[in-house]
């Protein structure tokens, strides 16, 4: 199933996006509430009603293990969700999600959530820390979702899905080791970055070859989502 890419080296890093996604990245991180996550991501209310419970288990759990910063949710909405929700509208048609280093479950919960119902839909949450994974499990069987739970390191594993995505994972260099037995070159990464990605990516060209294209963050105008769309490669020594 694996291609060779039309050119490696060096990478390219071009700034552009899809209009919808563009229209609502600001001069400053707008604030998104349940409503103004409905109008943007036109989730269902089933869908909503799910969002809740997640945020309600989130915030429980997060009292006695770190899996985000306390602070950020009663942003949960714009922070979380829609941050998470916004790789729909880049793929649209993806059936088979992963997401590397799922920890909290941002993007790959709110995924599952949004795809919950839509045939073939299925999310394969990764994460290598045994009480996260508990967390998951107890998300993913509460909510009955399409999700799978791997309690492994990312670079151990491998399966066939349409995207590879990651939030908060890794700085680029060890993000790409991560992913790089996921991309088989007929497949999509979408990773979650923020504001110093373009030096993260400048910093890995040492170690990989590979295509970059940053998109703009619907979430926060500071944020860029990294994608890939060819096998990346390791660099001899």
């Amino acid at each position: 199933m694996s291609s060779t890419p039309s050119a490696l080296e060096p990478p390219e890093i071009a700034e552009n996006g899809p209009e919808k996604i563009a229209s609502v990245a600001h001069s400053a991180a707008p604030h998104i509430d349940e409503a103004e996550f409905v109008r943007l991501s036109g989730a269902s209310e089933a869908q909503i009603s799910a969002l809740r419970t997640y945020r309600d288990l989130l915030t429980d759990w997060n009292q006695r293990m770190n899996l985000v910063g306390p602070a950020t949710l009663p942003d949960f909405w714009g922070r979380h969700a829609w941050d998470s929700a916004q790789l729909i509208l880049l793929a649209p048609e993806a059936r088979t999600w992963a997401d590397l280093g799922a920890g909290a479950g941002l993007p790959g919960i709110v995924l599952a959530i949004l795809g919950q119902g839509r045939e073939g839909f299925h999310v394969h949450l990764v994460e290598s820390m045994a009480k996260r994974c508990r967390f998951l499990e107890e998300v993913v069987g509460a909510l009955d979702l399409p999700a799978t739970i791997h309690n492994d390191r990312a670079e151990n594993l491998s399966r066939d899905v349409d995207i590879v995505t990651a939030r908060a994972c890794a700085p680029m260099t060890r993000l790409l080791g991560y992913a790089k037995p996921w991309l088989d070159g007929n497949n999509t990464a979408l990773f979650l970055k923020g504001q110093d990605v373009a030096s993260e990516i400048e910093e890995a060209r040492s170690a990989w070859r590979f295509e970059a294209e940053l998109l703009p963050s619907a979430s926060d105008p500071r944020g860029r989502i990294v994608r890939l769309r060819n096998k990346i490669h390791a660099r001899r020594s």
